[in-house]
């Protein structure tokens, strides 16, 4: 006997697919670059094992305005708190704080808040 399934011909649309995009690529971002953002940063410069000239403040400047490092800033500031902000908002869900659309809005309105500054910051650099 063959089971009856049937298919939604018309399935509501979702918004669901860019938060998760979001939620991936700032998982990833947080997952590859920030651990070796923090090893050359954290520690292999305060040990001296990178030469403190290669940090200063001049090169570190013209990173910062290239478009490779403004790029690198925002995806820097801005990706994790979009992946952050999502498992957030899902977390209360699954932790049985039900907030609707409003806790869905205050999350990814603040996500939104912290990518438009990390914008505003590069630009104003």
């Amino acid at each position: 006997m063959k089971p009856n399934y049937s298919v939604n011909r018309t399935p509501k649309r979702s918004d669901e697919p860019i938060w998760w995009g979001l939620f991936g690529a700032g998982g990833t971002w947080f997952a590859m670059i920030t651990p070796v953002t923090i090893l050359v940063l954290g520690v292999l410069a305060p040990l001296g094992i990178i030469d403190p000239q290669s940090l200063s403040y001049e090169r570190v400047a013209d990173f910062a305005t290239s478009i490779i490092g403004a790029l690198f800033i925002i995806g820097t500031l801005a990706l994790p708190m979009w992946h952050a902000m999502h498992r957030i908002h899902h977390g209360m869900h699954d932790l049985k704080f039900h907030t609707g659309v409003v806790g869905k809005i205050a999350c990814y309105a603040f996500a939104g808040l912290i990518s438009a500054l990390a914008v505003i910051f590069v630009l104003m650099v």
